[in-house]
């Protein structure tokens, strides 16, 4: 079996969250809460129904560059421009940084 390359994959941001860009050129996702479970935890618990997380400066820069044209590879040449040696380990970084975005629903990758 042929395993694809990480590098290849091609993130879009999903719809699900907003985002905005602060004064600073600093990333906020804004996480809305759905479902049963945050519903009781806004009610009883009084949890926020919107999360506001803040990215810090190399994610910002990530996802802001994530348009559903470049690949992950491309994002990382940017980055390697952009910060050069604050961005090394540069892969396993933007790798685990990519994953971390797809598991808490951010990004999706493109078919």
């Amino acid at each position: 079996m042929k395993s694809k390359n990480y590098l290849d994959y091609v993130p879009i941001i999903s719809a699900r969250n907003t985002w905005s860009v602060q004064a600073n050129n600093i990333v906020t996702v804004h996480v809305i809460h759905r479902g049963f479970y945050a519903w009781i935890a806004e009610k009883f618990f009084r949890r926020p129904h919107i999360t506001h997380i803040d990215l810090d400066a190399m994610g910002s820069f990530v996802f802001k560059n994530i348009n559903g044209q470049r690949s992950v590879g491309m994002i990382a040449n940017l980055l390697s421009e952009k910060f050069g040696e604050d961005a090394e380990p540069l892969y396993e970084r933007l790798i685990m940084y990519m994953r971390i975005l797809y598991n808490n629903g951010f990004i999706y990758y493109k078919k």
